[in-house]
């Protein structure tokens, strides 16, 4: 099985750098407490990486 990131949104993006608004744009999440599902990869990584102050991440086994 592939490992899964649960990436779930848990700050406002307002006030934060344009940089970080179009990341959490770029991963799918439009509103607080939205949760997406993405491969764990490298990119996602760096992407998460950038903007770990406003997200949490949990790993999940998927397919």
């Amino acid at each position: 099985m592939a490992k899964k990131l649960k990436i779930t949104l848990v700050k406002s993006v307002i006030g934060t750098l344009v940089a970080h608004k179009r990341t959490v744009a770029a991963l799918g999440l439009k509103k607080i407490r939205s949760s997406v599902v993405q491969d764990d990869t490298a990119v996602i990584r760096g992407m998460v990486d950038s903007i770990k102050h406003i997200v949490k991440v949990e790993t999940v086994d998927g397919e």
